[in-house]
């Protein structure tokens, strides 16, 4: 019988693997979360785990040629804001809840997030 490899999550586009925190007045990091954002849980926090590789682009000079006439280049992206380790505060309404190992996360587009907590980085 072959020997089965470990099956892993692979983050597509510009979204975001989140473990959820679960909804308190005050976040792990210190965010303060008003009543009526909890009441209807209208945002949610957690740990990024995961992003995927960003929003790919074109090339410029491939814009004026024909879709046929384009060679495949190494496709290039959008780099993204949310890193793995960072504490997001994200819209509810926009996560997908999955469960993968035992474990459930959210997944969340990078545009739902509102915040990002990082670190040893000085704010800006």
């Amino acid at each position: 019988m072959p020997e089965e490899t470990p099956k892993r999550l692979i983050v597509v586009g510009d979204r975001v693997l989140i473990s959820p925190e679960q909804g308190e007045e005050r976040t792990n990091v210190g965010l303060y979360l008003p009543a009526t954002a909890l009441e209807s849980r209208q945002v949610q926090g957690g740990r990024i785990v995961a992003t995927g590789p960003g929003n790919p682009i074109s090339e410029p000079a491939s814009m004026d040629e024909e879709p046929w006439k384009i060679h495949a280049p190494e496709v290039r992206y959008l780099p993204m804001q949310a890193e793995v380790g960072d504490y997001a505060l994200f819209f509810r309404k926009a996560a997908v809840e999955i469960t993968f190992g035992q474990k459930t996360y959210l997944v969340v587009p990078q545009a739902a997030i509102l915040v990002l907590v990082r670190e040893g980085t000085a704010s800006e």
